[in-house]
């Protein structure tokens, strides 16, 4: 596992986690939906992302997973929140991979487990959704004839007409790392090395 949640930011039934990218091992779901798993739940609901072997007709031989860690972490716990304030929730598991991830392979895995379906089904969706949109994880899909960085379509319709100008200026990708506006108050500092 290469990162992990599980301190006062994220409710401490909640399982945050990015696999090591140098790890082939496949995203134990068994273990997510077991940690979910509960009593009281009258429902678990998941969702399973996986690598699919064509997009628009040229086939996909891989995907690769890069992602600024820390940021990755407490926005996957923030979405976790997130979801609780909006739904009663008793426990979520969420899991992405990192580094190559073959085809007919999960790369993210999501389980809510809820007293009732609605709320687990929701919150699910919710989660994923919040994951493409905003969370610092980027995606390159290798084919067999080149590859290319994928750009999140939720990404682009949460930030707005923001990010459509710096697509038009070249720009593919754009940027998940969004500065909060906290942070944007916070002073700047720059380190030299003693010069």
């Amino acid at each position: 596992m290469a990162a992990s949640e599980s301190d006062n930011n994220s409710h401490s039934t909640d399982l945050v986690e990015l696999l090591d990218p140098t790890s082939t091992a496949p995203i134990d779901i068994a273990r997510l939906v077991n940690h979910v798993r509960d009593p009281a739940a009258g429902a678990i609901a998941t969702f399973e992302g996986t690598t699919r072997d064509t997009f628009d007709g040229r086939r996909v031989v891989e995907l690769r997973y890069e992602a600024y860690e820390p940021m990755a972490i407490k926005r996957l716990a923030a979405t976790c929140t997130a979801a609780r304030e909006k739904w009663q929730l008793i426990r979520l598991a969420v899991s992405h991979r990192l580094g190559v991830v073959p085809v007919g392979e999960a790369s993210v895995f999501v389980a809510a487990s809820a007293v009732h379906r609605a709320d687990a089904m929701e919150a699910c969706r919710y989660v994923i959704d919040e994951i493409k949109a905003g969370v610092p994880i980027w995606k390159k899909e290798v084919y067999e004839d080149g590859e290319v960085w994928k750009e999140n379509k939720e990404f682009f319709d949460s930030v707005g007409a923001a990010h459509d100008s710096n697509r038009k200026k070249g720009c593919c990708c754009g940027s998940k790392v969004r500065v909060e506006a906290e942070e944007e108050k916070a002073p700047h500092t720059h380190h030299t090395n003693g010069v």
